[in-house]
């Protein structure tokens, strides 16, 4: 079950990077920034809820 957690969160963290790169690259830089703090909160609230 560890495995699948670990696994998980980094398939999500890696898409939801890939999306702030897209919308950089778009020219929204605001949304990517946004998009960049909810990747960040996706590798740090896990460590004070899941694990």
């Amino acid at each position: 079950m560890s495995l699948f957690t670990y696994v998980s969160l980094l398939s999500i963290t890696i898409y939801t990077f890939g999306f702030a790169v897209s919308l950089w690259k778009g020219k929204q830089k605001m949304s990517a920034v946004a998009v960049l703090f909810l990747t960040l909160c996706i590798i740090i609230l896990p460590f004070f809820t899941i694990l």
